[in-house]
C-alpha cells in the first residue's frame, strides 16, 4: 500500500453511511493487518471502479484517514485491490469520491427535511 492511497476523512464524512457494506482485511508493507469498513464502491469518469476504506478503529474519529484503492471482482465475486498508479488518478478518484460524499449528504438533508413536516 502507497501513501498515495491515503486521504484524510473530509469533514461530515462518517462511518454510519458504509453500514452493511461490510469489511476487508488490508496487509500493509511492513505485513501487519487492518481491519477496515467499506465506506462506498463508486465508478469515476476514467471508467474505472474504486472503493474507500476506513479502519475500524478510526470510526468517529474525523481527523482519521480512509484509504482509496482501484477494484475489480474476480470470478468468484471476490473483490481485488489495486494500488492507484499516478497522482492524477489518484485525483480523479478523490474528486469522484468527494461528489459521491457530496451527495449523500445532500441526499440526507432532503430526508431529514421530509422526516420533519
Amino acid at each position: 500500500m502507497t501513501d498515495q492511497n491515503k486521504k484524510g476523512l473530509p469533514e461530515g464524512a462518517s462511518v454510519d453511511e458504509a453500514e452493511g457494506l461490510g469489511q476487508i482485511v488490508l496487509t500493509l508493507e511492513d505485513d501487519s493487518e487492518v481491519t477496515c469498513d467499506i465506506i462506498a464502491t463508486y465508478p469515476c469518469t476514467n471508467g474505472n471502479s474504486y472503493i474507500a476504506l476506513l479502519p475500524v478503529d478510526a470510526e468517529g474519529d474525523e481527523d482519521s484517514d480512509f484509504f482509496l484503492y482501484r477494484y475489480t471482482v474476480d470470478d468468484e465475486g471476490e473483490i481485488v485491490l489495486g494500488d492507484i498508479d499516478s497522482e492524477e488518478e489518484f485525483e480523479e478518484a478523490s474528486e469522484a469520491f468527494d461528489e459521491l460524499l457530496d451527495e449523500m449528504e445532500y441526499d440526507e438533508m432532503f430526508d431529514d427535511e421530509e422526516d420533519g413536516q
